[in-house]
């Protein structure tokens, strides 16, 4: 066989159905591999010849038990009063600390940030990486998984090239429940505050609402938030003015919908009487707001726990790893719809 035509590593993973870091794993010597995935790749090796040079040894990352989770925000949105970022952080570090790894969270709110997160992993720092709250077309999961580097996502990438797995909840589902528990209880003029619509969860909230009015035959009004109570504000003053007539009001967070709630008070709106308000989270504060928050329980801390989980089975080289998981949502009813 001329050098043209030796097997590359991407040849051995395509015969071993593994992926390319899983690959050079196990022909370095990794014992973290399953027994069955490395029989399976030794076996692609046998049967390809192949020969890994010293320069593609020396660019194989030794095993550090850190894995990062990066979040594509500001340190000040991070650490603001939105209650997601502490759920997801706690879920993921509990699976990792029970796997006896290391977690290191990573910011990513510019261009800079972005930057830093790339060299970091690139450079063999963290075995794998973990994305949550993902905005628009992010290119960085797919450029670290073509790096060979495991990675997954909390939330459904807009486009990810190659494709990476992720973990996300049923928030179509989720809003469709809400809005026929308005519908069947009577409210007919029923409006939503949106989540940024370049959020995969602000875009599946917003069709869930879409889809289930149009079957109903009710009219739509919409207003748009980034899931922060002043957005909720705003955007509840804005949907009053629009139709000073509406009678409930689905907002795509409970942030929004304590903001929606703060806006109805200030102009004399009694909830649920005048308007019922339903928001998307269950976070803990929502059993205590004025009235308490009738809302959309997505399980946010298990989404990390179970994101943590497929990504030890990545490190691992398990070919099992599915492409997505869907968690079910819940609809809790309380005071204020």
């Amino acid at each position: 066989m001329t050098t043209r035509e030796r097997p590359t590593l991407e040849a051995v993973a395509r015969r071993a159905g593994v992926s390319r870091a899983t690959v050079s794993r196990v022909v370095n010597g990794s014992t973290t591999v399953a027994a069955s995935i490395r029989e399976a790749v030794n076996q692609a090796v046998d049967e390809l010849g192949y020969v890994p040079n010293q320069a593609a040894r020396s660019l194989v990352t030794r095993q550090t038990d850190s894995i990062a989770l990066i979040l594509p925000e500001t340190a000040n949105r991070v650490f603001s009063d939105d209650l997601f970022f502490p759920a997801i952080i706690r879920g993921v570090g509990s699976e990792l600390e029970a796997a006896d790894k290391q977690l290191v969270l990573m910011m990513a709110g510019s261009a800079a940030g972005y930057a830093r997160v790339e060299r970091y992993a690139v450079a063999g720092h963290v075995d794998g990486v973990m994305f949550a709250s993902i905005h628009g077309a992010d290119p960085l999961p797919g450029l670290l998984a073509r790096r060979g580097i495991p990675v997954i996502c909390s939330g459904r990438p807009m486009i990810a090239d190659p494709p990476v797995p992720y973990v996300d909840v049923d928030h179509a589902g989720g809003v469709a429940a809400a809005i026929q528990h308005l519908i069947t209880s009577g409210r007919r003029r029923i409006a939503t505050i949106a989540g940024p619509q370049d959020m995969v969860a602000g875009l599946e909230r917003l069709t869930g609402y879409h889809d289930t009015l149009r079957a109903a035959g009710l009219p739509e009004l919409v207003a748009t938030g980034d899931f922060t109570r002043d957005s909720g504000i705003t955007a509840m003053r804005e949907l009053l003015d629009r139709d000073p007539d509406l009678d409930a009001v689905f907002a795509a967070s409970d942030l929004m919908a304590h903001g929606a709630l703060q806006t109805l008070r200030n102009a004399g709106r009694r909830v649920p009487e005048d308007v019922a308000v339903i928001g998307f989270d269950d976070f803990e504060i929502s059993r205590y707001s004025d009235p308490p928050l009738t809302t959309v329980r997505q399980p946010i801390g298990e989404a990390g726990r179970t994101m943590a989980r497929e990504m030890l089975r990545l490190i691992s080289g398990d070919p099992g790893v599915p492409p997505a998981i869907i968690l079910p949502t819940e609809l809790i009813v309380r005071a204020s719809a």
